[in-house]
């Protein structure tokens, strides 16, 4: 795809990191520029898991931590899988440089908002970073779109591929663009892409490949946003929010379906 006539179209990705996040970034720099990106440092897991408690119970939660345990200790898993995935489809996973990175603490700060004073962009894309509170996007003058590895609105929150395989709707292991609100993956919808994990995916490496799949949405809804053709589309989906996989929900439904 060519890059555009104006390659000063200036596009912000407000982010936590992370490998599938970088070849989101990359893509877009490949089709408009260089991109800037904030990268927020991630929020405590102990408030997380807090909030969840609050919903859910402390057993839930315990269980949760287990899955998160093993997702992190997966991490050797994951490095192969990249090395796979970006020989199959040229994922380029290689970090920003720091002079396009913005660093802060909260993208809910005064510092965040001050930081798209500076930078003026014409569209926002969240990818991996925390709920935006409402007065924060009433503060954004543009376009904020928001990336979601699941098929909103029946895979909101955590994991949505995983959930799609673990109960058996394997034709929704997908993605979606959506428009961003004080929800969580609420928004209107502007593009979703659906495709297939390989076998040798599992809960730690289905954000890669999903990403991977979803470059082209991506693009394509930031080209929407900085031209004024936003168009939602309703896809008639019911709605769910979804968390981590209790460890021993994860192991079972891994024996029994063989989806880990």
């Amino acid at each position: 795809m060519d890059v555009l006539s104006d390659t000063h179209r200036r596009i912000v990705v407000v982010t936590e990191g992370g490998f599938h996040i970088w070849g989101i970034v990359n893509a877009l720099s490949a089709r408009f520029g260089p991109v800037t990106v904030i990268l927020e440092q991630p929020e405590s897991k102990w408030a997380i898991l807090k909030r969840r408690a609050r919903r859910q119970g402390w057993l839930s939660v315990a269980g949760q931590i287990g899955t998160m345990v093993v997702i992190r200790t997966s991490k050797v898993l994951l490095a192969r899988r990249l090395a796979a995935v970006a020989v199959e489809t040229g994922f380029d996973a290689t970090p920003p440089k720091p002079e396009r990175t913005v660093e802060i603490l909260s993208a809910n700060s005064p510092e965040f908002l001050d930081a798209l004073r500076r930078l003026a962009p014409e569209a926002v894309l969240l990818a991996g970073c925390r709920l935006l509170k409402s007065e924060t996007l009433a503060g954004i003058s543009c376009p904020v779109l928001n990336y979601h590895a699941g098929i909103t609105p029946k895979y909101r929150g955590m994991n949505g591929g995983y959930w799609a395989l673990a109960t058996g709707d394997a034709e929704n292991f997908g993605t979606t663009v959506h428009l961003a609100d004080a929800g969580v993956d609420t928004g209107a919808i502007l593009y979703q892409e659906r495709g297939k994990p390989s076998k040798s995916d599992t809960i730690a490496t289905y954000a890669l490949t999903q990403a991977a799949f979803s470059r082209e949405i991506i693009v394509r809804a930031l080209q929407d946003a900085l031209t004024g053709k936003l168009v939602p589309v309703d896809t008639g989906l019911p709605s769910r929010q979804w968390y981590h996989p209790t460890l021993w929900r994860y192991l079972w439904t891994g024996l029994i379906r063989n989806v880990w």
